[in-house]
């Protein structure tokens, strides 16, 4: 079967930056929802008309990838205001951030704590991998129709590295 707007493709890959190294490898495929919101755009693209055993090179530029950084999402806040068990690398939805902080920060994004210092601590909203340019080997593993029930949920529950909201510090990485 080829890969057509709307059907369900597993597909494993190596992710690297432009310097080689290597950011993700997903070596048991996965399997994600073309035309919903699994795949980054031109990852969608690309694969259309391909088949099972399909091997696709792509070099992604931030604007198609995770965006450009945007400095103005990383925000400076009081130490005190969060758990004191915080560590590096925990995330918060924006939307569950502690009372008390910065009231213009912005409630739709997920934050990662960057640097922790003894008053205060660095928020950041970019994605992980905003401003960086990728390359992407991805292997088509299978392709099959979707049900009725996954184009309605439009999605099959795994993003490409998107930051899902759960409870504050138990984000991940998709």
């Amino acid at each position: 079967m080829k890969i057509t707007p709307q059907c369900v493709v597993a597909l494993t890959w190596t992710l690297k930056d432009t310097l080689g190294e290597t950011l993700d490898e997903l070596d048991e495929p996965v399997e994600f929802l073309l035309g919903g919101d699994d795949l980054l755009a031109k990852i969608e693209e690309s694969l259309q008309g391909h088949e099972a055993g399909a091997t696709i090179e792509l070099h992604l530029e931030p604007e198609n990838a995770f965006g450009d950084y945007d400095e103005n999402l990383v925000f400076l806040e009081a130490r005190k205001l969060f758990p004191a068990e915080l560590e590096e690398g925990l995330t918060f939805d924006g939307a569950a951030l502690p009372v008390g902080v910065n009231p213009d920060t912005p409630t739709d994004h997920i934050y990662t704590v960057t640097e922790i210092y003894p008053e205060h601590v660095v928020l950041d909203g970019n994605h992980p991998l905003a401003g960086i340019a990728i390359r992407l080997s991805l292997k088509v593993e299978s392709v099959r129709e979707a049900t009725e029930a996954e184009i309605g949920q439009g999605s099959m529950g795994t993003g490409f590295f998107k930051l899902e909201s759960q409870a504050p510090g138990n984000n991940t990485l998709h």
